[in-house]
Formats: C-alpha cells, sequence, structure tokens
C-alpha cells in the first residue's frame, strides 16, 4: 500500500466486515478471523519474505496491535508474526516431551503475551480480542464504527506515520468542504436567476470533468470550486490529505466522491461532524498526524479554537445565493450573475502557492531535525512577512470590528499605533472625513478600507491599495 494511513485504514475495513467476530464470545475467533483476513490479502507474499518477517518479529509483543503491525510492515511479515505468537503456548506444549520443559515454555509463553489492550471494537480488543468492561480512550468512527484507540497507541502512530512522511518529504492538510473546496445548496433554495442551472449541470457517470453537480436523492446541487482538481493534485504530492467537515457523514463521502472519485487523495480520511469528539467544534484529535507537522484549510477559524495556530483562513466561496445570504451579504451571487471565481489567480490557486512556500521553508531551509521542527513556526514567519513593512493606525472602526482588525494586521507583520506620527504608512478607516483620513490625504499617506487588511490575510500577499482606496470627504465630519 502507498502509505502508512492507508494500511490503517485497510486492516481495519478488513477486520470489520459484517460477518466480522466482533461479538463472537472468544479470542480465538477473532485471532482466527484476523489471520483469515490477512492471509487473504498476502496471497501474492513470497516464502522468502515470510521467513525474514519471521525473524525481524521475533521479540515482538502482543502489545503492538495488528493495527500497527499492519501499518509499518508488509502483509506476509505481520501473517507470520501474528501466526507465530497464536500459536506459540500450544505448540511448545504439545512438541516437548522433556519434563519440566513444558511448565517453563508454557510460563515463559504466557509472559511475552500479557496484552495491554492498545485499543477496540465494539467492546473487544484488537489485538488479543477480549472482551472488555469498560471503554476508553478515542472514537474513530470514521475508520469504522466502534473503533476506539487508548492514548499511547494513538501517539504511538502518529509518531510512526509521522516519521514515514516526513521522510517522504510530506506533511498533513487537512480541508474543509464547504465554502472553502466546494458550495452547496438545497434544490429549492434556488433563487428565481439560479433556475437555469438546472439544465447546465454535469454528468454523475465521470464526475471527475465536471464541477456543477445535482444530487437528487439528496435534493442538493453543488459546485466546485475553480482550480479545485489542480489545487488537490499539487497539494497531494506535498501532504497526505484528510477532509474535515461540520457536515453530516453522508455528505462528507458524497462530496469526497466528487472532489476525489478514484480514491487517490483521501482514500477513506473522510471526517464528519459524527466523528468529532466535541459538539460544534473540529479537533485534531483524531487525525493521525502531531499538531507540529498539520496545516488546516478552513473558512471559520473559530471552529478549530485549540488549533488556530495551525489554521489558513479561507476566503469563502459564495457561488449560490443561499450563501450569501447565510453569511448577511445583500448581492447577487456569483451564479445570479453568471461569473464565477478566476481559475488562474483565485483563492484555491493563491492558497496552493503558500502551500508550496511553506513545504518548501519546512524541508529546506529550516535547521535540525525533522521530527523537531514545527511548521506552525513556518505558518507565523510567512503570514508575519505579509505587512511586515506597514505602520497603521485605525479611524473610525467599529469597536467590535477592531481589535480582530488590529490582531490580524499585527500577525501579517503591520505595527499598529494609536496615534499620528511620520512613520505611519497606512490609514484604515471606513470615513474619510476623520481628522486621521484628511491627515494621510495630505501627508500622502495610503488611506485604505478595513477589506485591505482582510484581502491581504486571504491572499498572503500585500494588495494594491488603490483597489481599497476611500472616496475623498465631502464635508468637515
Amino acid at each position: 500500500m502507498g502509505s502508512s494511513s492507508t494500511l490503517t485504514l485497510t486492516l481495519i475495513q478488513m477486520s470489520v466486515v459484517t460477518d466480522s467476530p466482533v461479538h463472537s464470545s472468544g479470542s480465538d475467533d477473532f485471532a482466527a478471523y484476523l489471520d483469515e483476513a490477512l492471509d487473504a490479502n498476502s496471497s501474492n507474499s513470497s516464502s522468502d519474505e515470510e521467513a525474514e518477517g519471521k525473524n525481524e518479529f521475533e521479540d515482538v509483543r502482543c502489545s503492538s496491535s495488528p493495527i500497527s503491525y499492519y501499518m509499518n510492515n508488509d502483509t506476509s511479515q505481520v501473517v507470520s508474526s501474528n501466526k507465530r505468537r497464536k500459536f506459540e503456548s500450544t505448540e511448545e506444549t504439545e512438541g516437548s516431551t522433556s519434563e519440566g520443559i513444558v511448565k517453563h515454555e508454557s510460563e515463559s509463553s504466557v509472559k511475552v503475551d500479557v496484552c495491554t489492550h492498545p485499543g477496540s471494537f465494539g467492546n473487544m480488543c484488537i489485538c488479543c480480542g477480549q472482551k472488555l468492561d469498560e471503554e476508553s480512550g478515542v472514537t474513530f468512527g470514521y475508520i469504522h464504527k466502534g473503533l476506539r484507540l487508548h492514548d499511547a497507541e494513538i501517539s504511538r502512530l502518529r509518531n510512526t506515520d509521522m516519521k514515514k512522511f516526513l521522510y517522504s518529504r510530506k506533511l498533513y492538510l487537512v480541508l474543509d468542504l464547504d465554502h472553502t473546496l466546494l458550495n452547496t445548496t438545497i434544490l429549492s433554495h434556488l433563487s428565481p436567476e439560479e433556475l437555469h442551472l438546472h439544465n447546465e449541470t454535469d454528468s454523475l457517470e465521470d464526475v471527475s470533468k465536471g464541477s456543477l453537480f445535482k444530487l437528487e436523492h439528496m435534493c442538493m446541487i453543488t459546485k466546485l470550486r475553480p482550480f479545485v482538481r489542480t489545487f488537490l493534485k499539487e497539494a497531494s504530492e506535498m501532504f497526505e490529505m484528510y477532509i474535515y467537515t461540520m457536515g453530516d457523514r453522508p455528505y462528507a463521502l458524497e462530496m469526497a466522491k466528487l472532489l476525489d472519485p478514484q480514491g487517490e487523495y483521501f482514500n477513506g480520511k473522510v471526517i464528519s461532524r459524527d466523528d468529532g469528539t466535541q459538539k460544534h467544534q473540529k479537533g485534531l484529535d483524531i487525525v493521525f498526524g502531531q499538531e507540529s507537522a498539520v496545516l488546516i484549510l478552513d473558512d471559520t477559524e473559530h471552529a478549530w479554537m485549540k488549533h488556530k495556530s495551525n489554521v489558513i483562513l479561507m476566503e469563502r466561496y459564495h457561488f449560490f445565493a443561499s450563501s450569501c445570504r447565510q453569511f448577511g451579504f445583500n448581492c447577487k451571487s456569483l451564479a445570479e450573475t453568471k461569473s464565477d471565481e478566476n481559475e488562474i489567480d483565485g483563492a484555491l490557486a493563491k492558497i496552493l502557492e503558500v502551500l508550496k512556500q511553506i513545504h518548501s521553508t519546512f524541508f529546506d531551509k529550516l535547521q535540525g531535525d525533522l521530527v523537531d521542527r514545527d511548521v506552525r513556526q513556518v505558518l507565523s514567519s510567512v503570514r508575519g512577512e505579509i505587512l511586515s513593512e506597514c505602520v497603521i493606525v485605525f479611524s473610525r472602526i467599529n469597536h467590535g470590528a477592531l481589535p480582530t482588525l488590529q490582531r490580524v494586521a499585527q500577525q501579517m507583520g503591520a505595527t499598529c499605533l494609536t496615534e499620528l506620527d511620520p512613520t505611519v504608512t497606512h490609514v484604515v478607516a471606513t470615513d474619510a472625513g476623520t481628522e486621521k483620513s484628511r491627515w494621510a490625504v495630505k501627508e500622502k499617506k495610503f488611506l485604505v478600507h478595513p477589506r485591505w487588511i482582510e484581502a491581504a490575510n486571504y491572499f498572503w500577499q500585500k494588495q494594491p491599495e488603490e483597489n481599497f482606496g476611500l472616496k475623498k470627504p465631502t464635508n468637515n465630519s
């Protein structure tokens, strides 16, 4: 398989099909089923590989789960190791005729095979099949309903996974769906000026060639954001990618099919609100990646209260009128004006360049061991260069919006002052008639609308001031 996360998902899916003995009473049934599943997947492996696997895993203990074996090794090695553990005690006991050896080897085997129960399916240990009375750890429902892993096992899997990807020059990228990669609305919510879309949808037979899809079984219509297919293709070369949406699971899976019809990019790593561990919040506790190696692309920063330093805020994609109304915009939608974002220099194209810059800095410019590097520091550093030469004074900004504007400007490297002085380069205002605004005009400083800061934040680039200028004052207020 191509990656350790893929291996994890594959084993779990093999182990929990509908005829899985998860609900059987004996651990032998569980172990036998696991062996059978692994055997089926390793029929093409050579006997030489099996012999090598036996030697390599001679000292492996039951505390490393079958999932972990399958992540870190090829199937034949896992099979030989798993079978050796399963039959070790029986073979030693029945095969020895010397007095005392049976007892000694049986006791040794018991000591070796003590299971620490690293996780469970339902109420059965994923390693030994023993029925467990207590539920503990974190649920990974997007991999399979009922799968729980303990903190120590999660940590071990993350460390293993991260090392593999870092040395393959890959980081992790968690992608939001709605308003980030696409826009969806209910069919009945289309405005009269959007009804033309009914006759313009693309075929669901080959979604890779389309961007507008009518999902009648869900009473929805979805528009993929321009450039999204190129974005995913190029991002997949730098990142191990997850989808994480506040939509429900059926919706999330349907959108994943539109974005990734061949299963090349996500391969089961699709997380919905049904899988989260905190209501109305998203978290990295169910992502197999260390926080120091994860970037998040989302249009809503406060969905990630515990991980704001990982977030790249995305400009929202409002293709449908219902989306504009949802966020209080009293304007025509892109669909109503029969237009769309620019494919070449739209939001996703701009963000892809940012991701390339961060990736390059992380792997090529930082010093020290890869596992000790932190992508959040790179993210902060790159962001801090955007307005690094700007000295800003705000004038007549709503008190509720001012703290956020100041924080965002400072994160982009700007210096924010409360009073005017010769070092000021920009006055940010909503009214060209204030004293500070007039001073900016007189002293030939930039006088810009707050949207200038917002645009720089979305596009990760200082924007032309002339595109955000205020009209000259018409009175002395």
